[in-house]
């Protein structure tokens, strides 16, 4: 009984680690595999105004619901009987979604850039980073592939 514990708890313990390392960005210098070998669309235009934000990111779903698996997994271990063993379920199950939640749910600073382009069409671009990487006139590039934007200069 004591090993099945022993891996239950590692087990929940290094889902955790994994769930806490799924935070994304749109850095202007960071790129996920899917994005390499794409084309990307460039418009220049100037920085027409720059604000720090904070991003938080979304909750996973699979995260949550993996969490709440394997807590009623490392739950239903504890206690002897099957009352106890359901009970602990149960209660690992809570504890386990509310906790990767809680996990996924993580912030990070972030700068909405308002860029005026040279087709002269202002747009607003939130991505990771701070305002004092951006002046209001500098001169940047825009890049798009439809789905993830970035303002570099």
């Amino acid at each position: 009984m004591n090993v099945i514990r022993s891996l239950s708890v590692a087990t929940v313990l290094g889902a955790a680690a994994l769930l806490t390392a799924c935070e994304t960005t749109n850095a202007p210098g960071t790129f996920v595999g899917a994005e390499a070998g794409r084309v990307q669309t460039v418009q220049r235009g100037t920085i027409y105004a720059v604000r720090d934000v904070t991003i938080q990111n979304e909750p996973s779903r699979v995260g949550t619901a993996a969490g709440g698996a394997l807590g009623g997994i490392a739950g239903s271990t504890l206690g002897s009987g099957n009352r106890a063993n359901s009970a602990g379920a149960i209660a690992g199950a809570v504890a386990g979604g509310a906790a990767a939640n809680a996990a996924t749910r993580s912030t990070q600073p972030g700068v909405e850039i308002t860029v005026l382009l040279e087709n002269h069409q202002l747009i607003s671009v939130v991505q990771a980073g701070t305002s004092n990487e951006f002046r209001q006139g500098d001169a940047v590039r825009v890049t798009s592939n439809g789905i993830t934007t970035r303002v570099m200069r």
